[in-house]
């Protein structure tokens, strides 16, 4: 059993200290390749977790096979850390996540959505002037709306009504259905005269690069979508948590059997 643990633990970290390589790589691939911004937001973050899963893969790898307890209690504190901080998103996660949803129209096949249906912290990262400007250029280089424009354009206005679109696609790439504008294709509508009970009917625009890119529906729509993304992320978050539990309880093993043969 004493030598179980640190081969267990040996062998963990052996297969960490591999995945670290590709994530690195990435890493630093992305700073130096980036066409775009959004590109360039992923390259640190990537870099820093493939730094730490090595230093923490080597010491936990050194520490267990050349039983250095010095290194192994390293490898325990950040293992616990890392066990913390996961455990702190997580509940983080499933609380800016527990509200909003998309309002279902009459006839529709879509939904539209309102930013305020949002929690307050998700809705101050898009009335954010600065941090917009940089998810709206991220939205237009992803080219969310052309797709769209290209899938939906042999339909006709009933058709159209009755497709089934995505948050995204509902909020930055058509007119809100407040605005009763008259339907030419996906992208273009004719605009009916003003005044308009819902400021996105101001803001619209045929323009492919403008269309509805600064409508607060766009900004509810990207809202959605992260809601969407960060509670699978917490749900994945909870077996990853397991996981790492059940490693840090064989190096506690592994930390305990040092300790035994260096008395």
């Amino acid at each position: 059993m004493v030598q179980c643990s640190n081969n267990l633990l040996g062998i963990l970290n052996f297969f960490t200290f591999l995945l670290s390589i590709p994530i690195l790589s990435a890493g630093i691939w992305l700073g130096k390749n980036a066409a775009t911004e959004c590109e360039r937001f992923l390259d640190k973050p990537i870099v820093v977790l493939g730094v730490f899963l090595m230093f923490v893969s080597i010491a936990g790898l050194v520490g267990a096979c050349c039983r250095v307890s010095c290194l192994l209690w390293l490898y325990l504190f950040a293992m616990f850390l890392l066990i913390l901080l996961g455990f702190c998103f997580t509940i983080f996660a499933f609380a800016v996540t527990n509200r909003g949803a998309g309002e279902v129209i009459s006839d529709r096949g879509y939904k539209e959505y309102r930013v305020g249906d949002y929690s307050n912290w998700l809705q101050k990262r898009v009335t954010n002037a600065k941090n917009w400007e940089r998810i709206r250029s991220c939205l237009m280089y992803s080219d969310v709306c052309a797709t769209y424009r290209t899938r939906y354009s042999t339909i006709n206005v009933e058709e159209f009504y009755k497709s089934h679109l995505n948050a995204l696609q509902s909020g930055c790439c058509k007119p809100s259905n407040d605005c009763n504008f008259t339907y030419v294709n996906p992208t273009t509508w004719t605009k009916t005269p003003g005044p308009y009970k819902n400021e996105d009917c101001n803001v619209w625009d045929n323009k492919p690069a403008t269309l509805c890119y600064d409508c607060q529906a766009c900004k509810a729509g990207l809202l959605d979508n992260i809601k969407t993304s960060w509670k699978k992320v917490a749900q994945i978050n909870i077996v990853f948590l397991i996981f790492l539990i059940i490693v840090y309880s064989v190096g506690c093993c592994a930390f305990r059997n040092n300790r035994k043969r260096s008395w």
